[in-house]
């Protein structure tokens, strides 16, 4: 209960009892003012140490071990010590319960606020957005990190834990290229693939591959080739999600190593819906914190000190460098996420001529919060800015965009300016740069010369020239041809299937065990 004056707390400190108290006034705001259907919440208090160990495995509360977030730690711990950077006031896990991950060191307002945010905020973006919808399965995925983690330490006693880091070495490194992009005709059901893992070892020694027994196996004839088309039937060629395709179809990895490579894909799936929403997301998260807060100063329960203190870090968490400033990285997505929802909010109940003319569905609505929850559900980044950047935010931005190709001789010229094709060009290109079609390498397995020396063939389909770097894509392909265990090559075509480069790389030979 709060104390005679109504407030949540005095003062800095806080107890459980407090944060119980912040939970439970944040989720009544949550709820009757702005509508939000939240996973029931589970608030965890860590130290700056537990925050930096988070931060090494990205983030999640459970994870297998790997050197690798050893090594982040080291990197993130020094910087923290050396007052290089600062940490996160909170971490959110995507899942149900949604659990929030608070600082010990945060004051009883900076908890308030990253209760609101992400409590609320991030927890009503996860559960009602179409792509973590389609993609993630936030019942299952603890259990199925419990899981893995073991599954990983039984594979290191039983293996080695050299060979179990290669394995995991070579699927990190294909992880970007380990995820399904379209949905297919089930959901994910995490628990569901624990249970099938299991009954997979149980039947490993029987398995099988009919494809690997149609391939000759030396001089002799009689044995019948494969056609292309059947071949790539059999194979599911062409095949975007490297992962599966190693997983499914290399004809030397034992069947732990197929395992290892299924839960990194897993893994890296659930984070796929993240890559596509960081703008919306943490809009939608900025958006909530400052209504929430907004709201218990306008009730009393907190003080004017203590709404200061909020808005000098929201004021910091959505600053916006100009173009010409040292600091300009690109867009924040925290600032371009919150001016957006609340130039949404300003349309939907105030709005212009102009904005009349642009947003005929939602100009003048009256329902600003139902508006808002609707983009939440129905939108990702690409398709958001796309669809309602304003001309009046982009004149309040600045915005503009500049034409720089190195084909040209003519150099950098501004290519849009603040007139109604500019503002379609401006938002056009914006939004293309947050959509992952555009913005990741095309990459797929197009075949397998079964027949001759087995090598994988992969095609890059290159836009608007970028072409993949030369020492990663090598490096890259490396982990791919040792997975594989035969020549691997990667070709770059155009739009017009002209062949531009071509990688070729061979596997590295296995180390004699010790």
């Amino acid at each position: 209960m709060t104390d005679k004056t109504g407030r949540l707390f005095e003062g800095a400190d806080w107890d459980f009892h407090t944060l119980q108290r912040i939970h439970d006034a944040c989720e009544d705001v949550a709820k009757k003012e702005l509508g939000l259907d939240v996973y029931p919440n589970q608030i965890e208090v860590i130290t700056a140490e537990q925050m930096l160990d988070a931060y090494s495995s990205v983030g999640m509360p459970l994870f297998y071990k790997h050197w690798s977030f050893g090594k982040h730690f080291a990197f993130h711990e020094a910087s923290y010590r050396k007052g290089l950077m600062g940490l996160a006031y909170e971490i959110v896990i995507n899942s149900s319960p949604c659990i929030s991950y608070l600082m010990e060191e945060n004051t009883a307002t900076m908890q308030t606020l990253v209760i609101a945010h992400a409590a609320f905020g991030h927890n009503h973006f996860f559960k009602n957005n179409y792509l973590f919808k389609q993609w993630t399965d936030a019942d299952g995925i603890l259990d199925y990190l419990d899981f893995a983690k073991n599954y990983v330490s039984q594979c290191e006693a039983r293996y080695g834990r050299v060979e179990v880091e290669r394995t995991l070495d070579a699927a990190h490194a294909l992880m970007s290229h380990g995820i399904d992009r379209y949905p297919g005709k089930k959901n994910i059901d995490l628990r569901a693939e624990e249970k099938r893992a299991g009954r997979r070892r149980q039947h490993e020694e029987e398995v099988f591959n009919d494809l690997w027994r149609t391939v000759p196996t030396g001089p002799s004839k009689s044995r019948s080739v494969l056609s292309i088309e059947r071949r790539r039937k059999l194979l599911g060629l062409p095949q975007e999600n490297l992962l599966y395709f190693l997983e499914k179809s290399a004809p030397r990895l034992a069947p732990w190593q197929r395992e290892l490579l299924r839960i990194v894909r897993h893994i890296a799936q659930y984070f796929y819906p993240q890559s596509q929403t960081k703008v919306m997301n943490e809009g939608t998260a900025t958006y909530v914190h400052y209504r929430i807060m907004s709201t218990l100063h306008k009730q009393g329960r907190i003080t004017d000190g203590n709404f200061l203190e909020f808005l000098q870090s929201h004021t910091n968490v959505v600053f916006q460098p100009e173009f010409d400033d040292p600091r300009f990285s690109g867009f924040n997505p925290y600032a371009l996420g919150f001016a957006m929802m609340q130039d949404i909010e300003r349309i939907a109940t105030n709005p212009e001529a102009e904005d009349r003319e642009w947003f005929p569905d939602i100009a003048g609505k009256g329902d600003a919060t139902g508006v808002l929850r609707d983009v939440w559900a129905n939108y990702r980044d690409e398709s958001f800015i796309g669809q309602f950047l304003s001309p009046r935010l982009m004149r309040h931005l600045r915005m503009f965009h500049l034409h720089d190709d190195p084909e040209e001789r003519a150099g950098i010229r501004v290519d849009a300016i603040h007139d109604e094709r500019g503002f379609r060009r401006v938002r056009r290109e914006l939004a293309r740069q947050h959509d992952v079609g555009f913005i990741d390498a095309n990459i797929e397995v197009v075949d397998v010369d079964l027949a001759g020396d087995r090598r994988l063939i992969l095609h890059h389909h290159v836009i608007k020239g970028s072409q993949l770097n030369e020492t990663d894509a090598k490096r890259v392909l490396q982990h791919l041809a040792d997975l594989w265990t035969y020549d691997v090559s990667l070709i770059e075509v155009d739009a017009n299937d002209k062949v531009l480069r071509e990688y070729v790389v061979s596997p590295r030979p296995i180390p004699a065990a010790a």
